[in-house]
């Protein structure tokens, strides 16, 4: 395998131990609450803030990639993802908790190196599945989700989150030997990528969709740990493992995304993601039994994985040229879409008691992104019939001309 050929697995397993460090807080929150004591809405920020600063600074990184290449990135996205691995390992307050979960989203962060690195080394055809084969490093979270808690309950929360430490040294290690040294950079400046995409409404509108599909992954995977034990009365490793199956759903399904919007109208595609993601906020805002509240967690996690493939079939096809910044800005909006719903679910159990106005919003947000996409299908299909209506005019024009000489 050249250099080149070993981008992929490498980038992929670099998004996995990214993911793993970005969830080190919400998988092993059942045990930092019973040595650290938190106030509901203290658990909630110190789970939020890593996903925020992920998910912000996935648009410099998105454009630092285009411009040095993914080997810089991941390495030093490593490296400094060592200082607050350690600064948690020995938090013993709210404040260290926070200052520590603010630099652990650089490891949310990385997941915009990948997509905006792995596009130039495949044909067009190919960027939706490759895009989500990448996406299977979401599987970090799943193996934080499930295995920490696995571990704390052997060596202690403190020390297991010291064993990261160990993966990032070696992954930093790979990235700067392994890495492709001679990848494509692109230099335009910032400013002029902003300026070249903003004005697009095709990515307003993609950022909405991957705010709900991603950030309903995001959300759920952090906020499910804690709500299992709390409102289940679920075991804490039960827990971990349930929110493990949830994410390993969802990341299965992200390739299978990929590979749908290549093979098929990806539009087409979307529209099934939203309609079940519609059905799933609803099941879950009747605040079912166990049984009925898996079904719905799970068809959140089989819609989502397959909408977060299937979006990145979209950017390459319309950002070409700006890839870094795109990517960057709809990677970025959903990760906020993994912020914003722990906080208002907290608020809203505050007020109310229970979560269904909460699921309900997912519900009717998924319901309108729905219409969206059908309206962007009819449109797609519109532009295809007017241009080449215009291709047979311009044909005709031209025979009639060729017949006049």
């Amino acid at each position: 395998m050249n250099k080149r050929a070993f981008q992929l697995p490498l980038q992929t397993v670099s998004l996995v131990l990214g993911f793993m460090v970005w969830v080190i807080l919400s998988s092993l929150m059942p045990f930092i609450k019973e040595t650290i004591h938190l106030t509901t809405s203290q658990l909630t920020w110190v789970t939020a803030v890593p996903v925020l600063i992920g998910s912000v600074m996935r648009v410099p990184i998105g454009y630092w990639t285009n411009r040095y290449g993914a080997r810089l990135l991941f390495s030093i996205s490593f490296v400094l993802l060592l200082a607050p691995v350690y600064w948690v390992s020995q938090a013993d307050s709210f404040r260290d908790l926070i200052i520590g979960g603010f630099f652990l989203g650089i490891g949310g962060a990385v997941f915009s190196v990948g997509v905006t690195s792995l596009p130039k080394y495949y044909p067009k055809e190919r960027h939706g599945f490759v895009n989500g084969i990448y996406g299977i490093g979401n599987l970090g979270t799943a193996i934080s989700t499930f295995g920490a808690p696995v571990l704390a309950d052997q060596f202690g929360w403190s020390r297991t989150v010291m064993l990261y430490s160990i993966l990032l040294i070696v992954m930093a290690v790979m990235n700067f030997t392994a890495g492709d040294r001679n990848e494509p950079k692109v230099r335009t400046a910032l400013v002029e990528q902003i300026r070249g995409v903003s004005g697009n409404s095709k990515l307003w509108l993609l950022c909405l969709f991957y705010f709900i599909t991603f950030g309903s992954f995001v959300a759920f995977t952090v906020y499910l740990p804690n709500f299992l034990v709390t409102n289940f009365e679920l075991a804490k490793v039960d827990a971990g493992m349930r929110t493990a199956g949830f994410i390993a759903l969802a990341t299965a399904m992200r390739p299978i995304g990929g590979y749908l919007g290549d093979k098929f109208n990806p539009f087409k595609i979307l529209m099934f993601v939203f309609a079940g993601l519609t059905v799933s906020g609803i099941l879950l805002s009747f605040a079912p039994s166990m049984t009925w509240y898996t079904v719905g967690c799970l068809t959140v996690a089989l819609c989502a994985g397959t909408g977060n493939g299937t979006i990145f079939k979209l950017v390459p096809l319309y950002f070409s040229q700006q890839a870094g910044i795109a990517n960057g800005l709809i990677s970025a909006m959903g990760g906020l879409g993994g912020f914003f719903p722990p906080l208002m679910l907290t608020f809203l159990f505050n007020v109310t008691g229970h979560y269904a106005i909460g699921f309900m919003a997912l519900s009717e947000v998924a319901l309108a992104s729905f219409i969206l996409i059908v309206w962007m299908f009819f449109q797609e299909k519109l532009g295809a019939v007017t241009a080449q209506a215009a291709a047979e005019r311009g044909q005709t024009a031209e025979i009639t001309a060729t017949k006049a000489g």
